[in-house]
């Protein structure tokens, strides 16, 4: 089927009407539902109008940004610097860590709750400092200055360290009592 002009005149009738695209294409005869609204498309048609509403004009068409060259005494903007200093490379060597961490439960506080459960002190690692043996649980709000990660040794396969790693994988029964 073929779009002939008097075809292409009665789809704009009919479209500005407010039919819909199925009814077109039966009034039409010999084009499905799809031919009609790729050849909508094709002419740029506005929206039609909607049952119960009004009819929509169509979006105003944005000027097309002409790829023009840039003039030879064009120059970049240089790139504002960061004023965070941060060590470069996915993370750092061994050397570097703080070497005289070790955990040990008399250094650990004990929270005010009486519990018992004693909460690690944070190293306090950036993200480029995380390695796979370090605790990954974040501590802070990610949009402040102070946001870290806990850092601690993390058991192996796990993101997380033992006291990290009992927070974040709680038995459904424990979860069910806490409730």
């Amino acid at each position: 089927m073929n779009w002939t002009d008097e075809r292409v005149e009665k789809l704009k009738k009919l479209w500005s009407e407010g039919l819909s695209a199925s009814q077109i294409a039966a009034q039409l005869g010999g084009v499905s539902r799809n031919a009609v609204i790729g050849k909508v498309h094709r002419l740029n048609l506005p929206g039609r109008a909607k049952a119960g509403g009004t009819q929509t004009a169509a979006r105003p068409k944005r000027p097309a940004a002409a790829a023009a060259p840039r003039p030879s005494n064009f120059t970049a903007r240089p790139a504002a610097p960061r004023a965070v200093a941060r060590p470069t490379g996915n993370a750092l060597p061994k050397e570097d860590m703080d070497a005289d961490f070790d955990v040990q439960s008399e250094r650990l506080p004990v929270p005010a709750n009486g519990n018992g459960t004693v909460v690690p002190m944070s190293r306090k690692l950036e993200l480029t400092q995380l390695t796979e043996r370090t605790c990954k649980w974040p501590i802070g709000d990610p949009l402040n200055d102070d946001f870290h990660f806990c850092g601690n040794e993390s058991p192996d396969n796990s993101p997380y360290c033992t006291y990290h790693q009992r927070l974040a994988y709680q038995p459904s029964a424990e979860r069910r009592r806490m409730r």
